[in-house]
């Protein structure tokens, strides 16, 4: 089987894979940016996609016109057209391809929304099942809903679609698990036309983003993030323009104050969908962002370019024209009798004092217009809860008062680690939890959803057997190791003859985290399967 993995690192600047990397299933970052020039793509699809996509009597080519997807839809698409097809297209015309077609027939920022955690490539993701009809059993029981549900047809080219899943996969009922209905007749009848109508080619969103100023990305920009496991950070990212695209200049700090800097490119499809390359920290990284659509925010999730579960969440604002805003904290609680150091990022911040709410004590330290530095003390009988920090005119939430701790969870409360390596062509897959402090809502009971979050905390981490099958195959012994951080890290792929049956090192693990809060001891729990790997891993899961 051929592996699919690195597409999505290559969509980011490139947009499309080399042609070596189509044979292998691979993808290479290329030395040249996409460049959506029309009339090089519109040459491109008459010489190599108009031979079998023919042109209708409307003037559309069949297939090629009738669909809307996101630029990794289009790398897939692309990548498919080369490996099965014999399109034979270059990595420059790929990179062409994907520039104008996202463009052309892109998604709207409000029809992307609902699915941008596949495009981030969030980890620890459960997916909402679709409540109408079928879709969750006809379509989700092989693929992630955001598959289906980040592509826009009408009902007859979602039927089409149908039926080359039959054609191109014959086995598809059977994969499925669909002999328990009439699978086919529901898949050719029923799932076609509630697909043409929750996700229609036509719709008022994207007309309108047609027809809208795409917003100019370039300025300084005030950003902060949460890295799981390592804290928050902060500081500014300078935009330029480059080409048809952007070039970037980081100047972060960590949660402990020590820089984080680095340099980037990045390309904007359908005027608000960021992929970047970028070296921060002396570390490759992919990013996938959305602008807003008056370009005064930016949102999404950088990750490593070869682990794409280990990265980090981004939220900016253009200091020249947002509103004075607080983005986050280098640390989010106090302790009440407790004192620290703490820096808070933002734009606009350098218009007033600092105000922590009432039993907190503030004493500045440094003010610029991106980030403060305070010294900040909590009065023993300061008033627990979340607090609304203001520096001026902007205002933010996030820091939270507490006098002692109720619950500790686990984050993510169930995910999944992968084994690999051992000589193998496929990495391991790690995982990285938190211990996260909580205090009772108004009703009094931990675990509900009035719950207040305190935040991420220092904990002992340990593993355990899940159930009674775990214990008796020794999972604790063989599956893995998870370290101060909480991050878990799966033992080598392969058989394993010091194992029962010689089996592969995968394991059902309870994650368990110590939390000490003055002499009191807390406990959360969550969930890990280590499993096997992920051969198909293809830009949208």
């Amino acid at each position: 089987m051929r592996r699919m993995r690195g597409l999505a690192s290559g969509l980011a600047l490139a947009g499309a894979l080399t042609t070596s990397g189509m044979a292998g299933g691979g993808a290479v970052w290329a030395a040249e940016p996409p460049r959506p020039d029309e009339g090089n793509a519109k040459a491109i699809i008459a010489e190599r996609c108009s031979t079998c996509h023919e042109r209708q009597a409307d003037g559309t080519l069949n297939r090629i016109d009738h669909v809307r997807k996101t630029p990794e839809g289009w790398t897939m698409t692309l990548f498919r057209m080369n490996q099965i097809h014999g399109a034979n297209l270059s990595a420059a015309d790929s990179r062409a391809l994907v520039a104008y077609l996202s463009s052309r027939q892109g998604l709207a920022p409000e029809e992307a929304a609902p699915f941008r955690y596949i495009l981030e490539r969030q980890p620890s993701m459960v997916e909402t099942p679709i409540a109408e009809g079928d879709l969750s059993v006809m379509c989700a029981r092989c693929h992630s809903a955001a598959r289906f549900g980040l592509q826009r047809r009408d009902a007859d080219e979602w039927r089409r679609l149908a039926n080359f899943h039959l054609g191109q996969f014959p086995t598809t009922e059977y994969s499925a698990l669909g002999r328990d209905r009439k699978w086919w007749e529901i898949a050719s009848t029923q799932t076609p036309e509630l697909l043409g109508q929750k996700f229609p080619m036509k719709t008022a969103e994207w007309a309108d983003w047609q027809k809208a100023a795409k917003p100019d990305l370039a300025g300084v920009w005030a950003i902060s993030g949460h890295r799981p496991g390592l804290g928050t950070y902060g500081g500014t990212a300078t935009v330029a323009p480059d080409g048809d695209g952007y070039s970037v200049r980081y100047d972060l700090t960590d949660a402990v104050g020590q820089p984080l800097t680095g340099t980037g490119r990045a390309l904007v499809y359908t005027g608000f969908e960021w992929r970047g390359a970028t070296t921060l920290g002396g570390k490759e990284l992919r990013e996938v962002f959305a602008a807003s659509k008056d370009g005064q925010t930016l949102a999404g999730r950088w990750f490593l370019a070869d682990h794409d579960e280990v990265g980090a969440s981004v939220t900016a604002v253009k200091t020249t024209t947002a509103p004075a805003t607080i983005l986050g904290f280098s640390q989010e609680h106090l302790k009440t009798g407790a004192s620290a150091r703490v820096t808070v990022w933002g734009s606009g911040l350098d218009g007033g004092p600092v105000d922590f709410g009432p039993g907190v004590t503030v004493k500045p330290v440094s003010q610029s217009a991106t980030a403060v530095v305070v010294e900040v003390a909590a009065a023993a009988n300061a008033a627990p809860g979340p607090r609304k920090v203001s520096v001026g005119k902007a205002t933010g939430m996030g820091f939270t008062v507490y006098a002692a701790l109720d619950s500790v969870a686990v984050e993510p409360a169930f995910t999944i680690a992968r084994v690999g390596g051992n000589g193998g062509t496929t990495a391991p897959v790690s995982a990285q939890f938190e211990a996260v402090g909580y205090l009772n809502g108004p009703d009094g009971k931990a675990g509900t959803e009035d719950d207040i979050r305190v935040g991420a905390l220092p904990a002992a981490w340990t593993l355990e057997p899940f159930n009674d099958a775990a214990k008796l195959m020794e999972d604790v012994k063989f599956a893995g190791t998870i370290a101060a951080s909480g991050l878990f890290a799966p033992a080598a792929a392969g058989p394993n003859p010091q194992r029962a049956f010689s089996t592969n090192n995968i394991g059902d693990l309870k994650v368990v985290a110590t939390v000490r809060d003055g002499a009191a001891s807390l406990t959360g729990e969550g969930r890990l399967i280590s499993t096997v790997q992920r051969w198909n891993d293809p830009p949208i899961r």
